[in-house]
């Protein structure tokens, strides 16, 4: 039988997230069935949030937290009272709202189902990883993208407007040492070390060759950002020579340079990607802590440039 969505392509967006969706909690409701549990899949962000709440929640408490709508909250919360899972009680700071926490035998439930969440968790790692294997981080950056400009407004944008992020070419080589070049230089105060002065003339050579990989960032037909992921060694890469042209910040390319690093350590199965920084750079340095590095004593496998004040490295 044909696959009217399939036949679609990208206009099937929506509906293809929607039955990804819907089959994704009908497997849940059985998992939960299966082990004699009432519970279900759908009522999962709202019970969690409640169960992981030290203090009751107001209904825009929780919808804030997981982004739901208030009546999609609510009705999950009728659901869950009818179950005597939770409990609603008026809000004696402010009338307008209703204080909502679970009950005892909504805190009994907690413990039967956490077990079972970490094998479910496990279970659908593996399975997003069958898409790709960094899927999870995949679907956070649609959800960022289509929060910070919603499709209604993306429809008007010409396609050149779009951040794109570029493997290595050959035509784009140039663009390496014209980008990290000037700025490292200003660092260095004129003088690169060795490393650089390799690195910067022969990405293809410093970094393909040895199995790791060079990003370009492409905005309105210009490159306009770089990075290198430098393989250490089968389980470890490091990225370095991060540069984004000043005409063009704030575009969150630096982000999106970083996070094809991610995707692509990930697609190696790698376990640890690692920095180099100077302390110089305390903006640069709240990018790494939120997308997940931490300070880290350098590896013996690192090659430690002399102007390095920071490593750090993230957990993969």
């Amino acid at each position: 039988m044909a696959d009217m969505l399939n036949e679609l392509g990208f206009l099937a967006g929506a509906s293809r997230f929607r039955r990804i969706s819907e089959k994704l909690q009908q497997d849940g409701d059985k998992i939960y069935s299966d082990a004699n549990i009432r519970f279900r899949a759908s009522w999962f962000s709202v019970y969690y949030v409640l169960a992981k709440s030290n203090l009751p929640q107001t209904i825009l408490e929780i919808s804030n937290q997981i982004d739901f709508s208030h009546i999609t909250v609510k009705n999950i919360l009728r659901e869950l009272t009818k179950e005597e899972l939770v409990s609603i009680k008026p809000n004696p700071r402010d009338k307008r709202s209703k204080l909502v926490e679970l009950t005892k035998k909504g805190k009994e439930l907690q413990m039967e189902l956490e077990p079972l969440w970490l094998s479910f968790s496990n279970t659908l790692k593996d399975l997003f990883s069958i898409g790709h294997p960094d899927m999870s981080n995949i679907l956070n950056r649609l959800d960022w993208e289509i929060n910070f400009k919603p499709i209604n407004e993306r429809i008007h944008q010409p396609k050149d407007e779009f951040v794109k992020i570029l493997d290595y070419k050959p035509s784009l080589k140039k663009h390496f040492y014209e980008l990290a070049g000037p700025w490292l230089l200003g660092v260095l105060n004129g003088k690169l070390e060795e490393d650089d002065k390799f690195t910067l003339n022969n990405p293809d050579k410093a970094y393909l060759e040895n199995g790791g990989f060079v990003f370009y960032a492409k905005y309105k037909n210009n490159i306009v950002g770089c990075v290198a992921l430098k393989r250490l060694d089968d389980d470890t890469f490091e990225f370095a020579k991060l540069f984004i042209n000043p005409n063009f910040r704030k575009l969150g390319i630096a982000t999106k340079l970083i996070e094809r690093c991610i995707s692509r350590c990930m697609e190696n199965e790698a376990k640890e990607l690692w920095l180099q920084t100077t302390m110089s750079m305390p903006q640069a340095h709240k990018l790494y802590y939120k997308l997940g590095f931490n300070d880290k004593s350098a590896p013996p496998q690192m090659d430690v440039l002399e102007r390095t004040e920071k490593i750090m490295c993230l957990t993969l």
